[in-house]
């Protein structure tokens, strides 16, 4: 991947995942669509949290101020936190979202240095960019430099062996099994040095 490469496809997916400020939200609200979400009656969600119907629609109709016990049984049946009943998710989040991406089905990026297949690419407002990518890059030379980014990034060897470059470490052999964890903003590139292209799992952050 060349520079413009790795900008390119990283801004795209933080842009794809910028939130606005979210204002402090109603307790009563925040209660009901978490309940909903879940596609449970009143009944259901009293149950899950141990309080008597009654007193669950009296919170979502903001007809009574839940004490601090009350608020613990609700988050314990909600599976969250207590702060989390009074903090609404990032705007446009969706709760509950799942992508699966079967094999060779992800979305191809091919360069020249390396192959690319974008995991969970139906995803939007990711927190993280997961791929998979094929090495065929064989000497530092084939790159017109360092690949810098914002963000963390970890990569985990599938198949065949690598060199790992980076700006202010010496070059590190990895195999199968292996992984880095490294700061994405430091110079890093790839290549590959078994005899068929390396595969590699690259996941980064986009925060």
């Amino acid at each position: 991947m060349t520079k413009s490469d790795a900008k390119s496809m990283i801004q795209i997916a933080r842009e794809d995942g910028e939130a606005a400020h979210v204002p402090p939200v109603d307790l009563g609200v925040r209660v009901r669509e978490l309940r909903k979400a879940r596609g449970w009656t009143l009944e259901q969600a009293a149950g899950q949290a141990g309080l008597a119907r009654s007193t669950l629609s009296k919170i979502e109709n903001g007809q009574m101020s839940p004490t601090y016990d009350a608020l613990k049984k609700l988050a314990v049946g909600l599976e969250i936190s207590v702060p989390q009943l009074f903090t609404a998710p990032s705007a446009g989040q969706i709760n509950g979202r799942l992508a699966v991406t079967r094999q060779n089905e992800g979305t191809a990026k091919a360069t020249a240095t390396y192959e690319h297949t974008l995991l969970a690419d139906t995803l939007r407002k990711k927190q993280m960019l997961p791929y998979h990518a094929r090495v065929r890059a064989r000497q530092m030379e084939e790159f017109d430099g360092w690949v810098r980014h914002d963000g963390e990034e970890f990569l985990y060897v599938l198949t065949g062996v690598i060199q790992l470059f980076s700006e202010f470490y010496e070059p590190i052999e990895m195999r199968r099994g292996d992984s880095a964890y490294y700061d994405a903003a430091m110079g890093h590139n790839v290549v590959s040095v078994s005899d068929e292209d390396a595969t590699i799992l690259w996941v980064t952050s986009l925060v």
